[in-house]
Formats: structure tokens, sequence, C-alpha cells
């Protein structure tokens, strides 16, 4: 996963004209921490995606501006649009993840 670190290279990641995949985490989440350790597979599956990670704290205003209440959540952009948003929540297992993705892009 590339790692955005600016307002900029978000806004300028999401304007792909193919799906793209957003991490939201934070450094001191578990629930982050534990989805790292089984996302690599799943991550490959869908290889064909680029996959993004955005620290919240770090841009606070962009988890904001996308309505990210809760972390991890995984977000899917097309043309500077949010398709798909998996909330935190529902992002606990890796089946969860999985389901999200093949409903969300086929």
């Amino acid at each position: 996963m590339h790692k955005i670190t600016t307002t900029d290279e978000f806004k300028s990641v999401i304007q792909s004209d193919s799906p793209v995949i957003v991490k939201f985490e934070a450094g001191w989440c578990p629930d982050c921490r534990a989805m790292d350790m089984w996302i690599d597979p799943i991550v490959e599956k869908y290889n064909q995606y680029e996959w993004y990670t955005v620290n919240r704290d770090e841009l606070e205003d962009i988890a904001v501006e996308q309505e990210v209440m809760g972390i991890p959540s995984l977000l899917i952009f097309k043309d500077g649009q949010k398709l798909h948003h998996l909330h935190s929540a529902n992002a606990k297992t890796p089946e969860q993840v999985e389901d999200y993705l093949a409903e969300s892009l086929g």
C-alpha cells in the first residue's frame, strides 16, 4: 500500500479513472494493527487496484470531509467521487473485507 501524506496527494489519487482503495488508519488503533496482520492476501487478490493508506490523525481534514468516523475504514474512489465506504464496525474480519470488495468491485 502506498502512503498518502498530503491533502494534495489525496486529491490527486482519488481522481483516478480506475477505482482506488484507501484505508484510513492510525498508529494507536488496535483494530488497524489487527487488520494489518491479515490484509496482505486480500490486497494481492485485488492487486489490479491501487491501494493507499491515510493516517487519519495526520490528514484529519480529509477524514472529516470523507465522513470517516471510525478506523480502520476502507473507501473506494473513482474520478474524484467516493463510490463505497466500509465503516470500521464492518471491517473486523477478512471475510467482511472480502465481501465488501466483491460487492463493491465485482
